[in-house]
């Protein structure tokens, strides 16, 4: 990788030299032209400012997105894969309507099927779907 500094340059302008368009390559372009923008949500009369660090789980309830964090929980009017992409790699999709911060796994559990529960430090369970679950045993490395 190389980084030119110059003041003849007044914006920031990235060159990416591949022999193919890879996923990887794919998602670094995705990453440079995304503006990043506060994550916000509601709770109760408020909107909430929060970092990732403060989110445990994303979910689709019943057409509304819910942040939970430690103890609170949030509705966003964001989609799921708009906060997927804001909050980065530390998060991982498990389902259709679900993200988990994998920082925040207690323990898994075997599920029916071949499928795994995840219990997140806070309490809040949910189900790997089959569609996810490679990716997911990938990350564990089994």
């Amino acid at each position: 990788m190389n980084i030119e500094v110059s003041a003849q340059y007044k914006e920031p302008y990235a060159v990416i030299y591949t022999n193919k368009v890879t996923d990887e390559v794919q998602h670094v372009i995705h990453v440079l032209n995304q503006k990043k923008s506060p994550i916000t949500a509601q709770l109760q009369d408020k909107i909430a400012i929060l970092q990732p660090k403060d989110i445990y789980m994303v979910r689709v309830e019943n057409g509304d997105t819910v942040i939970y964090g430690e103890s609170d929980k949030y509705y966003s009017r964001k989609r799921l894969y708009e906060l997927s992409n804001q909050l980065g790699k530390q998060f991982m999709q498990i389902s259709k309507s679900t993200l988990v911060n994998l920082a925040y796994l207690d323990n898994i559990e075997a599920g029916f099927s071949g499928s795994l529960l995840l219990n997140l430090k806070n309490g809040c369970k949910d189900y790997v779907s089959r569609k996810y679950l490679p990716n997911f045993k990938k990350y564990l490395g089994i």
